[in-house]
């Protein structure tokens, strides 16, 4: 059993070195842990500092790509040097390593495929009280979204094994956290909470400016996905409502017409608004239909990415040589548990 942890990192120099200290060595029901840096192209050699620190691999960007494809990036290299479970941990020591071993338990025991970290965020003393209400928010709507029982949908503290990891694609370059669980709870990939604690805060959060940019990027991520995974329900719900008005105002406009008649009724804006309404409806009928003919067609295509990732997988661990761009293999030995007794 072969975890490998991975950190995105983007000018983490100087945070790096406490987080790469506390990281477990040893596992119960795991065999050898590896850990792996994804330099999101850092100006100030956070690479170099890994190395030095004595990571087992770099993957190092040539230049800034963002969150999500730092972590794409780990979770493919993860697979390719053929990870049985992949942990995903900040490079701000936001997380404590001990809580790694509670993070793999469900993994290791067969109940999960993926596990978050619940962070507790009405306890984290950093966070305002804004803050903590966006939180919760956002996570009930990502549970209603992805189907899940997620209570902190953000959290970047995560475990996956082999399945999971194979079968999740990050579409969006803000962030990895809401689409991934979407995308799990339409996959039927089992996701369970683990309870786990913070360290002080470090730093500042580089994700986002401001309370507004965070909730605007993540608010469209998450209708992004929803609408790409439930087309139907999300355009459906448009179009039963747009329908609905137009009756209403055709409605009208015939009660009016009838009450009064012969004589003028009236009321002629009722009527061609409603009957505009009534042609928007269908139309946004048609985009929910073309929608989930491209849902099934997504699901076909990743079902076959799937497939790819296993097998580029198996080929990778045959030749002992596994083809992942801006790969190095650093001289450190994999962690093993003989190496502590």
């Amino acid at each position: 059993m072969k975890l490998i942890i991975q950190i995105p990192c983007l000018n983490e120099r100087e945070h790096l070195p406490a987080t790469f200290a506390d990281l477990p060595r040893a596992l119960p029901g795991v065999d050898s842990i590896e850990v792996l840096v994804v330099d999101d192209g850092s100006t100030d050699g956070t690479a170099a500092v890994a190395e030095q620190l004595g990571v087992h691999h770099v993957v190092r960007f040539p230049g800034h790509r963002g969150l999500a494809a730092a972590f794409q990036a780990g979770v493919d290299a993860c697979l390719a040097l053929g990870a049985d479970i992949i942990v995903n941990t900040d490079a701000d020591n936001q997380y404590p390593g001990a809580d790694i071993a509670r993070l793999c338990a469900p993994i290791l025991e067969g109940r999960a495929d993926l596990v978050v970290g619940d962070r507790q965020t009405d306890q984290i003393p950093h966070f305002g009280p804004l803050k903590r209400l966006l939180q919760r928010w956002g996570s009930r709507v990502v549970r209603r979204a992805s189907g899940t029982t997620v209570r902190d949908s953000t959290s970047g503290f995560r475990a996956m094994n082999r399945r999971a990891a194979a079968a999740l694609f990050v579409h969006n370059r803000f962030t990895y956290t809401l689409e991934s669980i979407i995308q799990a709870g339409a996959a039927g990939l089992t996701i369970a909470d683990v309870t786990i604690t913070t360290n002080p805060e470090t730093r500042r959060s580089r994700l986002f400016r401001s309370m507004g940019s965070y909730v605007r990027r993540n608010g469209a991520v998450i209708v992004r996905s929803y609408g790409m995974y439930w087309p139907v329900q999300t355009f459906g719900v448009i179009a039963l409502l747009l329908l609905l008005f137009g009756l209403g105002l055709g409605g009208r406009f015939t009660y009016y017409y009838l009450s009064r008649w012969p004589q003028e009724s009236g009321h002629t804006e009722s009527l061609l608004v409603g009957v505009g309404a009534v042609v928007l409806a269908f139309l946004v009928a048609l985009m929910a239909f073309l929608g989930d003919l491209s849902a099934a067609n997504r699901r076909l295509t990743e079902q076959v990415l799937t497939q790819v990732r296993g097998l580029s997988a198996a080929l990778a661990a045959q030749t002992n040589a596994p083809a992942i761009a801006g790969h190095h293999r650093t001289a450190a030995a994999p962690w093993r548990p003989e190496d502590r007794a």
